[in-house]
């Protein structure tokens, strides 16, 4: 029995030589594409890293109700090593850090969940070193 498949759409549009906007569904988001940089917005590299930030806490919501996990915040943190030739993310580290009174076994269990079935998560980890923990706040 064939699945039926999501279908994702972004577009994006050059601004002018300082940076861009990408639209999707009644959002946008900024892009830094000038080749000198900019502080006020995420670049291509960034939005990457914020993707896999938001694949792990997504899931987190998405798993913690089936487990019965009682947690008051969650922040990730992610760091990437980017190599020149040719270029590619590396490596990317991240660290889960929960606010929960929960086990550190139950701590495990929710991570294993987020490397299960986190889509983003599991697009990077064949191509890329990707390694995290999950820490209590």
């Amino acid at each position: 029995m064939d699945q039926k498949k999501r279908v994702y759409q972004v577009i994006a549009e050059r601004v002018d030589a300082h940076g861009s906007i990408a639209y999707c569904k009644e959002a946008e988001i900024t892009l830094d594409t000038d080749i000198q940089n900019r502080d006020d917005a995420f670049n291509p590299a960034e939005l990457l890293l914020a993707a896999l930030s938001g694949c792990i806490i997504k899931g987190i919501e998405r798993v913690a109700p089936m487990l019965k996990f009682e947690l008051r915040g969650v922040e990730v943190r992610v760091t990437g090593v980017r190599q020149d030739v040719p270029p590619k993310m590396e490596s990317v580290r991240y660290e889960i850090i929960v606010d929960s009174d929960e086990s550190d076994r139950r701590l495990e269990l929710l991570h294993e969940n987020v490397r299960k079935f986190g889509t983003v998560f599991n697009t990077l980890a064949p191509g890329t070193q990707l390694d995290g923990v999950v820490k209590r706040k």
